[in-house]
């Protein structure tokens, strides 16, 4: 059952990492070559696809991380970061606010599913000892 924790914990940061390279990659590519952002633009619609999928992988590996280790701050900094990805996409999507607030709410979600990860391995410890 820890390794099946361990690859959707796995699969999850590694999105989120995904996440917030493109959130920094892409504006400094768009603001260092102007003629792209008129060739290549980013609907919304990319945004809200990467939350319904971010919503339902970060949800459960947290929440089956909660009921595993019963650590609140991971779920917590999780519903935290989504709630700044959420709010990135729909009232400020694109504002100069939408990537801040998105690099934000990644990080957020990253460290969480860090913290996560840090659990499940104690209390996995704790019960191998």
């Amino acid at each position: 059952m820890n390794r099946k924790h361990d690859m959707i914990e796995a699969l999850a940061l590694g999105a989120t990492f995904a996440c917030l390279a493109h959130c920094i990659a892409l504006p400094l590519l768009l603001a260092l070559l102007p003629a792209l952002a008129a060739i290549v633009p980013v609907p919304t619609e990319v945004h809200l696809v990467a939350l319904g999928l971010a919503i339902p992988a970060t949800g459960f590996a947290l929440w089956s991380g909660y009921r595993h280790h019963g650590g609140a701050r991971p779920l917590a900094m999780g519903l935290l970061g989504l709630a700044m990805l959420a709010i990135a996409v729909w009232p400020w999507g694109g504002s100069v606010l939408e990537a801040p607030i998105t690099i934000c709410g990644s990080i957020a979600i990253g460290a969480a599913h860090l913290g996560n990860w840090r659990l499940r391995r104690q209390v996995a410890h704790v019960h191998a000892a």
